[in-house]
């Protein structure tokens, strides 16, 4: 078994500020723990902050952050962006595309080509190449780079996108992948005809912390329970089916419900929920952890997760979760820890709100059920312990 010593990281953005999706924090944390362990590590990003504009918002270069060294890149400016809509247009309806809309929608998505570059120049210099999610130009590029060290983070959903003829070259060339979960292991498999040998299940560690769960709700002023999200606001991450299935809970119930937001994007609401509402926006990380430790119920609506970090957030947090069971990753957390219940319609979203509203005790077994499942799976030794026997084989 050979160590690998020095090791580039690659990923359209940087979570420098906390303020990019779970994916990029994932690598971060990756690359953090791999520094921690005596590792070589350079981090390669773009100079893009906005994942709608693609903007080189950053000046290029070398800069320290933390253990990490981060290199940023410029993104190509030469992107057609007419051409990568009608062409992801077309891969979303889910219908056979041509090879010729493939590569029109993989070239005009986000790509740095002097990242690619460094690469072809400097890659030789790494013993391995982490690189993720599969969902852009850059990852895809970059990983056909130097396919032989190159382990993905796919962040991979059931998606469209998924089932592309380039996506299957890509994840058959490369090394390996390093999954966050079984479920998603499985997915590759029988998207992929994926192999056990070139499979690896890591995920991503979290530290444990102490909150008071009364102070969100002192600050805050909240006399009524309420239900906490966490993350992008948008219909891919179910946000609008949250808000329709509150509002129909409190309408039906006459129960006084809140719902409290952190992170980012537009929230769409019946009107009637909006005085109901509590919107933080981006917070700090003790500010998230204090809202989860106050939250009678997490929940996560999504369908298309590869790991939820926000959930195991939650439940270091001590508080139930409430996830939508079309989610095989979200149940699958759910079923292994014992932290949570899931829901398929809404009369099942009511009946398990109502029950874990109205049974305290039932929260708080749930509650600790999950923090202790997230303590010894996630913890960072072993999390480590996953990733660097995939590195070092």
């Amino acid at each position: 078994m050979k160590r690998a010593q020095k090791i580039a990281f690659v990923s359209p953005r940087f979570a420098a500020e906390g303020t990019v999706g779970g994916a990029e924090t994932l690598l971060r944390r990756l690359a953090e723990r791999a520094a921690a362990d005596g590792r070589e590590v350079v981090f390669l990003t773009t100079c893009a902050r906005n994942h709608f504009t693609w903007d080189n918002d950053l000046p290029p270069g070398r800069r320290p952050c933390g253990s990490l060294a981060v290199e940023y890149f410029p993104v190509d400016a030469h992107r057609d962006v007419d051409a990568f809509l009608q062409a992801q247009t077309a891969i979303s309806r889910g219908r056979p595309v041509s090879p010729e809309t493939e590569e029109t929608w993989i070239n005009n998505s986000v790509n740095s080509q002097p990242l690619c570059n460094f690469l072809i120049q400097h890659g030789d210099e790494f013993d391995a190449l982490i690189m993720g999610p599969y969902l852009f130009g850059l990852v895809y590029h970059a990983a056909l780079i130097h396919p032989e060290k190159t382990f993905l983070v796919p962040c991979l959903h059931d998606e469209s996108f998924a089932y592309l003829a380039l996506m299957r070259n890509l994840f058959n060339t490369v090394r390996g992948c390093l999954f966050n979960t079984p479920p998603e292991a499985d997915l590759a498999r029988r998207l992929f005809d994926y192999p056990d040998s070139k499979c690896a299940v890591v995920g991503m560690g979290l530290e444990p912390f102490t909150v008071d769960p009364q102070d969100f709700i002192r600050r805050h002023h909240l006399n009524d329970p309420y239900v906490l999200y966490s993350g992008r606001r948008e219909g891919g991450k179910g946000t609008p089916l949250l808000c329709d299935y509150i509002d129909t809970f409190r309408r039906r119930t006459s129960r006084p419900l809140k719902l409290v937001f952190t992170g980012s994007g537009p929230i769409e609401a019946p009107p009637d929920l909006y005085p109901h509402i509590l919107d933080l926006g981006f917070v700090s990380e003790a500010e998230k952890h204090a809202a989860m430790a106050g939250a009678a119920v997490f929940c996560h609506p999504s369908i298309n997760e590869s790991l939820s970090i926000v959930l195991l957030e939650s439940w270091l947090a001590g508080t139930p979760a409430l996830v939508h069971a079309r989610s095989p990753v979200l149940q699958w957390q759910c079923r292994q820890s014992g932290g949570g219940l899931w829901f398929r319609t809404y009369p099942e979203f009511e009946e398990e709100l109502a029950l874990l509203i109205d049974q305290p005790e039932l929260r708080k077994t749930l509650g600790q059920a999950g923090k202790a499942y997230v303590q010894s799976a996630y913890a960072w030794p072993a999390v480590a312990q996953r990733l660097f026997a995939a590195l070092d084989a």
